[in-house]
């Protein structure tokens, strides 16, 4: 349709120059003088044209951002749904795991899932922040009455011109035929009514043509600052979730759950292993055999597999075996099992009272 329009336009432009040829070959009295002569109406008309040409660009150009940022809305939308899915499994498996081999998976599942919560969370703020800062905005401008107002005038100034423009070639005709048939009345009537009408036709053209020159010039200062303005949006958005993400991945790469003291510790050793059954030199060199003795828990621990003992702050346990990866094994409360060595301390006096809380 455009390319229609310019070559129709490029035809006018000849006609109008072949036309201004013959009226100035025959003499007319619109040659030099006549209404596209004019030097004011030429520049208006060719800053017009100038004006169309760039608020259309502009028009074009604020459309294909909007198809570009709603495109990475829709993409990163997708992309947020599937994370925030990730999350809800990390977070099921944590809260949810049994594993009776020890819980440090589980504690990396939550801790992951609450990290990237975050992220999904800020990358759908920074989603939401591209669709009201820099989309609707733009939209708003393309889809706007300014623009298609102005636009407007500067259609009816078009058509105003091609109907003065023929106007023209009928007043250069009936002075042509006046010429011919001097002295003829009504020849002179009519001419003189054609003169009038094209001296209206001029006169509201150029106030149609002002209007409609000022019209695009507010559009096209309008349209330039904006776009201006929602692309540095675009781009401070673009840089601030590259700079969140880059900052949350580094946090969730060095970020891990802090180490708690069952956690550094090996696992202790298998009950089979250390009774002598599928007994190995380095089960055997690892557990040192002591003497029993009391000891009072100073910290509680909680059991992480059915070999390890749970253990409450006071309590009594009588130490059977203490191994020399920091693990002891021991009964208390009428239950035997595993416990980290450092979360007791040996008592050599007891009341009678607490030694018959450990059986």
């Amino acid at each position: 349709m455009e390319a229609i329009r310019k070559q129709a336009s490029k035809l006018r432009e000849q006609v109008a120059r072949q036309q201004q040829a013959v009226m100035k070959q025959f003499g007319g009295g619109y040659g030099a003088d006549g209404a596209f002569a004019d030097e004011a109406e030429a520049q208006q008309h060719s800053k017009l044209e100038k004006l169309y040409i760039s608020t259309r660009a502009a028009k074009h150009f604020q459309r294909d951002i909007v198809r570009g940022v709603e495109g990475y809305i829709v993409t990163g939308s997708k992309q947020v749904e599937i994370g925030n899915k990730l999350c809800e499994d990390g977070k099921k498996y944590g809260t949810e795991n049994t594993c009776t081999s020890g819980s440090m998976l589980s504690k990396a599942a939550l801790s992951f899932s609450k990290a990237r919560s975050m992220m999904e969370k800020e990358r759908g703020n920074l989603l939401k922040a591209l669709g009201t800062q820099v989309a609707e905005p733009l939209r708003a401008m393309v889809m706007g009455a300014p623009l298609e107002d102005a636009r407007h005038l500067a259609q009816r100034y078009d058509r105003m011109r091609q109907e003065a423009e023929a106007q023209a070639i009928e007043v250069s005709k009936r002075q042509m035929k006046l010429r011919e048939a001097s002295g003829n009345g009504d020849m002179i009537s009519r001419l003189e009514v054609a003169e009038t009408k094209l001296q209206e036709l001029k006169s509201n053209m150029g106030v149609l043509g002002k209007e409609a020159v000022a019209a695009m010039t507010a559009v096209e200062a309008q349209q330039q600052r904006l776009t201006l303005q929602r692309l540095i949006a675009l781009v401070i958005l673009c840089i601030v979730g590259l700079i969140f993400q880059m900052v949350s991945e580094r946090q969730r790469i060095e970020g891990a759950p802090p180490p708690v003291v069952e956690s550094s510790m090996p696992p202790p050793p298998a009950y089979e292993e250390v009774n002598g059954i599928f007994m190995r030199n380095t089960v055997a060199e690892l557990v040192e055999t002591v003497e029993y003795f009391l000891a009072e828990a100073i910290q509680s621990y909680r059991a992480e597999s059915n070999t390890e003992l749970n253990l409450a702050a006071g309590d009594y346990i009588v130490v059977r075996k203490v191994s020399n990866n920091g693990w002891a094994e021991g009964e208390c409360r009428g239950k035997a099992g595993w416990f980290p060595y450092d979360y007791i301390e040996k008592r050599e006096r007891v009341l009678a009272s607490k030694v018959t809380q450990v059986f």
